[in-house]
């Protein structure tokens, strides 16, 4: 499993959402969340942007590259 699909998971989960709140709160859908999570698919950049700004971390932080 990638360093990303567990933070991933870890932020939503922290946060108490589930993977379709996540999807409305940043315009994505709860599938891409869970494939993401499962580590079966690699979402843009542009989506880790907008994750890491919705969860408040760093780009390097969210892709597994520091703690």
């Amino acid at each position: 499993m990638s360093k990303f699909s567990e933070r991933l998971k870890e932020l939503r989960t922290e946060a108490g959402l589930s993977q379709d709140q996540l999807a409305k709160q940043v315009g994505l859908t709860h599938t891409a969340i869970g494939l993401w999570e499962l580590d079966k698919r690699v979402p843009n950049l542009d989506a880790v942007i907008d994750l890491a700004k919705f969860f408040n971390v760093s780009l390097d932080y969210i892709a597994g590259l520091e703690d």
